[in-house]
């Protein structure tokens, strides 16, 4: 099945070079029809993965628009949010975020938090960026939930 094998590709991605593994995720996304969006998806997250969000923009914002569903959509706009930030364009990061924060909740939702704390750092909004990591952060704790989430409010609050 065509899901097991792009999964394990993944799982094996440090028994690769970069080439290589771009290669080899390029020949699996080609076996899905033309205009695929997790065909998409995947060439754009192994050129990221290999270091060049330069060249995995493109290829999130395609799969996107081609409909791309599922965690892969979610997972689309994390990346490609943090791609931005890291080649210097942190407001459309942010903004992509904080539109994915009022999605629905899922297992993505503190990686969500977590670049958008990157990109908000970025733009010289530190006291959100640890305010909302305080919040992600807070639940998993295994004391003090009540106080971290408080304190991740009071760093934000209105004076």
């Amino acid at each position: 099945m065509w899901e097991e094998r792009i999964a394990e590709a993944w799982r094996r991605i440090d028994e690769y070079e970069p080439e290589a593994f771009r290669q080899l995720i390029d020949a699996l996304a080609a076996e899905l029809p033309e205009g695929s969006a997790e065909a998409a998806f995947e060439r754009a997250s192994a050129f990221d993965s290999t270091g060049h969000p330069d060249q995995a923009v493109p290829l999130y914002r395609r799969a996107l628009a081609a409909g791309v569903g599922g965690e892969r959509r979610r997972r689309a706009t994390i990346q490609l949010a943090s791609s931005l930030r890291n080649l210097g364009s942190p407001q459309e990061s942010v903004a992509l975020l904080e539109a994915e924060l009022t999605r629905d909740s899922d297992g993505l939702d503190d990686a969500v938090r977590a670049v958008l704390a990157l990109a908000l750092t970025d733009l010289g909004r530190e006291r959100e960026a640890v305010s909302l990591l305080l919040g992600a952060l807070a639940p998993h704790l295994p004391r003090y939930q009540r106080s971290m989430a408080n304190y991740a409010r009071l760093l934000v609050a209105k004076e």
